[in-house]
């Protein structure tokens, strides 16, 4: 409150209005070191809020934008973002630069690195974030908008990096009338409760009834649940079940847009290892699916290496660019090969 970080009335997930910052500029007016509490706000109602998951690096990104700062510095217990989790994947590579739009869907697919809401108010307000570690000097990863000076002659990787993500849950509700409205007083209930849907999928059958699934944080499944219930009683659904043993994982890249494939390449990975997938989502840049949780570190690591992401020999696949120049063009599908030095 002291900056003037502004929210609204949501409390634990605040989300921030304005920033004020005179005081912050006063004390470096005056040559002072200003510290600055992140994760909370004061509310237009003049109550104190936080700001939910994430919020330290959420007030980071803001004031750095309040202020014009040219660039937002993270630090923390890693040296910046990777092609997977290194927990996961000992072979995972440090990622030197990437674009924002990537980093919201590496985000919101479960990438713990950076907060998904500070990443979009980096993008809203154009606010370069480097991602470093708190022990040592070492550059991190610089997290930039496309037109940025880190970008410039550069080739949009197809992949950029593998998501897992265990923290969500499956909800489905059986059999409700195959007609329209019905979706739509589902999400809508949910939405009133501040439930977050992740993946969603519908399926019909022949007897004019429909299945229903998304995913869910865990921790909204006690909030989901009983609304799930109640809609499905006055739908005279069939049911409702609830799944915790899953995981989603999600490939992400810039040159997917530009790439056809990726997903049959996915699935085909994903099949010869003997994943089964149950649910599919995609965007311009990312290509999720849900699999049982027992198979996720199986498939992040079959993945990584089919898209050539471990360490040391690896093939790395480049997209065309429009603004790319002719070589990249005449070798927009060629393979580089580049060996460990």
């Amino acid at each position: 409150s002291q900056v003037g970080i502004i929210t609204d009335t949501v409390h634990t997930k605040a989300k921030i209005l304005e920033v004020k910052g005179d005081r912050v500029r006063a004390a470096i007016a005056d040559k002072k070191v200003a510290v600055v509490a992140g994760f909370q706000g004061i509310s237009t109602a003049k109550e104190i809020t936080t700001l939910g998951r994430g919020g330290s690096d959420t007030t980071a990104v803001a004031l750095a934008a309040a202020l014009d700062a040219d660039s937002c510095e993270i630090y923390t217990d890693v040296t910046g973002v990777f092609t997977a989790d290194p927990r996961v994947v000992p072979q995972a590579r440090k990622i030197p630069v990437l674009q924002f739009d990537e980093m919201l869907e590496m985000a919101g697919a479960g990438s713990k690195v950076l907060a998904l809401r500070s990443v979009e108010f980096a993008r809203n307000h154009d606010v370069p974030i480097h991602v470093r570690s708190s022990f040592t000097w070492e550059e991190g990863t610089w997290v930039v908008g496309r037109n940025h000076e880190r970008m410039k002659n550069m080739e949009e990787p197809v992949i950029s990096g593998v998501v897992q993500d265990a923290s969500e849950s499956k909800l489905t509700i059986l059999g409700v009338p195959d007609r329209p409205g019905v979706s739509a007083s589902l999400f809508e209930a949910l939405a009133s409760a501040n439930v977050n849907v992740d993946m969603i999928v519908q399926n019909t059958s022949t007897a004019g009834t429909t299945d229903i699934s998304f995913t869910v944080p865990k921790a909204d499944v006690k909030t989901a649940e009983p609304i799930v219930s109640r809609i499905g009683t006055e739908l005279k659904a069939g049911g409702v079940t609830h799944d915790d043993d899953i995981a989603k994982i999600s490939l992400v890249g810039a040159g997917m847009k530009t790439s056809p494939g990726v997903a049959a390449k996915m699935f085909r990975v994903l099949a010869d290892n003997g994943v089964n997938i149950e649910m599919i989502s995609t965007s311009t840049i990312r290509v999720s699916v849900v699999v049982r949780a027992a198979m996720m570190q199986k498939a992040v690591q079959a993945l990584h290496t089919a898209f050539g992401l471990d360490s040391g020999d690896f093939v790395v696949e480049f997209a065309v660019s429009s603004l790319s120049d002719s070589w990249a063009h005449q070798n927009a599908n060629d393979r580089r090969r580049t060996e460990k030095q």
